[in-house]
């Protein structure tokens, strides 16, 4: 007779898939989903059991950095000021976390000259896409007195000409031969430090959105801070890798690729090489995101592509050709039509078997472009908890006859996609039950509406950030669900956010969080 590890009893099982009375675990797996003989029983105390939840784009190695870095996430430039100067003494002084929306505008260098005392000083802003350094930085790198031109981003200047100090999308590159590559042991403890919260907030597994090149990466040899910190123990939920174009190359006979024809696929149920990223746009708050129609806030401005429309579409097709799963940034209209563009040529010309080929934000989609994402066969990976912490920026930039386009979730469920769920922390707050809040609230920061049309359910919420992901990492039949043969990644909490009032689904606790049939939190 069977006879399990471990026996789970006494709770609500939220399986997302067949009733539970009870969860019977051998090593990692889920065997039974009743009660069994087992060596050890553990009674929930009537708690409510989930699968565990699955962040589908995230920055974890950055989001572990910030946690060491001067908290720029204030309510105005004099707080943001103050916070930088009274940073420790050294020679750089880096912060994160600034909106421009919530501190009424961009810092300067000559604001962070005046409290750097010397020092040089690295600001970045909030979404990734833009920071501000000031003029020791700008002197270094030889652009103290004038701009210089950079594909896919902008070194922004005043009416005179001389750079401000602000940094947009690829033109932050220009400042990472100073700081870059983080030493190997740095982004462990980076890792460590980020796994450790992650426990704490019930996720078992994660997508790393960027590796390894660009100015999303911290190291040409990032995998291996990410191998070292498994070898270690400090991964401590399971991490796939989303590898930057960047630092793909010409393979023979395969198109773009690693050494040794490494791809998507490759590693194991802890650590696995995902999709390669690729930057279409900008920032949607940081009104870089290119867009069709004006920000409405700023008259003139579309934002813009990071490359020419044939460029991106060459390395899409080349990554799909080699095999990769491709997740491309776009964020504006435009943009999203130029990613589709790219991955229906590229199944035209390299048929391959449901690639499941991912956009990432999937910002500002028209009508059409969700209809257009499902007949493809695309995952579409929006942020639930942008509506809360950034929603009041967004519908400022966007204005009220679009912001109805912004961050669909409803309608890619009723167009037959599946909805995943991600927090592009540390963007904004990573936990995944204030993301489930925020998909079913639709409320911003100061209490507005943001999107009502495009509330989903507790459930529906709960089953983004479980199988919704797992399917957007082609791992559906590993996770996110609690049924046999699945691995017992599993979260116990203290209500159920499935049928809990929607506005209590923020005030959930995490009970436990069990990764491969082991408790590892508290």
């Amino acid at each position: 007779m069977l006879k399990a590890d471990l026996l789970l009893v006494n709770a609500t099982f939220e399986t997302l898939a067949e009733p539970a009375s009870a969860v019977a675990i051998i090593g990692d797996r889920i065997v039974a989903l009743a009660e069994v003989p087992a060596h050890d029983v553990v009674d929930l105390g009537g708690a409510t059991m989930t699968p565990g939840f699955h962040d589908a784009h995230n920055h974890m190695a950055w989001y572990g950095l910030t946690l060491s870095e001067v908290d720029c996430r204030v309510d105005g430039l004099d707080a943001l000021y103050e916070a930088i100067g009274n940073a420790p003494d050294g020679e750089w002084v880096i912060g994160s976390g600034y909106d421009q929306n919530k501190c009424g505008g961009h810092p300067t260098r000559d604001g962070l000259d005046r409290v750097a005392r010397g020092r040089k000083v690295l600001v970045k802003h909030t979404s990734g896409h833009m920071c501000v350094v000031n003029t020791p930085v700008l002197t270094e790198l030889g652009i103290a007195d004038q701009s210089v031109e950079v594909d896919g981003g902008r070194v922004i200047t005043d009416a005179a000409g001389r750079p401000t100090g602000l940094l947009q999308e690829r033109a932050q590159e220009l400042v990472n031969p100073l700081i870059l590559p983080y030493p190997v042991d740095t982004l462990v403890d980076a890792i460590d430090r980020a796994g450790r919260r992650y426990l704490s907030e019930g996720i078992t597994s994660c997508v790393e959105a960027g590796i390894g090149g660009g100015w999303i990466g911290k190291s040409p040899v990032e995998l291996a801070a990410y191998q070292r910190a498994r070898n270690q123990g400090k991964l401590h939920v399971r991490v796939e890798l989303m590898v930057a174009a960047d630092a793909l190359h010409p393979i023979t006979e395969l198109g773009l690729g690693l050494d040794l024809g490494i791809r998507t696929g490759f590693g194991d149920d802890w650590l696995v090489i995902g999709p390669v990223k690729v930057f279409a746009d900008g920032s949607l708050i940081g009104h870089t995101a290119a867009l069709s129609q004006d920000f409405v806030d700023t008259p003139g401005n579309r934002g813009y592509l990071q490359g020419a429309p044939e460029a991106l579409r060459d390395t899409i097709v080349a990554a799909h050709r080699a095999g990769w799963r491709v997740a491309t940034h776009a964020i504006g209209d435009v943009a999203i039509d130029v990613v589709l563009d790219a991955y229906e040529h590229a199944q035209r010309v390299h048929p391959r078997h449901e690639p499941r080929h991912r956009i990432e934000h999937f910002g500002v989609a028209r009508p059409d472009q969700v209809s257009r994402t499902r007949e493809l066969g695309v995952v579409a990976v929006p942020q639930g908890r942008f509506v809360n912490e950034i929603g009041d920026g967004m519908a400022r930039a966007l204005g009220a006859e679009r912001v109805g386009w912004a961050y669909r979730q409803r309608s890619l469920l009723d167009a037959g996609l599946v909805l995943p769920g991600s927090s592009d922390r540390p963007v904004v707050t990573g936990a995944p039950l204030l993301g489930m809040h925020d998909m079913v609230n639709q409320r911003t920061a100061s209490g507005a509406p943001f999107n009502p049309a495009e509330a989903i359910s507790g459930r529906e919420a709960l089953r983004a950030f479980t199988y919704g992901s797992a399917y957007a990492s082609g791992q559906e039949p590993e996770k996110g669900t609690i049924a046999t043969g699945r691995l017992a990644d599993l979260v116990v909490l203290s209500d159920n956010p499935a049928t809990v009032a929607p506005e209590g689904i923020k005030d959930i606790e995490v009970l436990h969080t069990m990764v491969g049939g082991a408790f590892r939190f508290p």
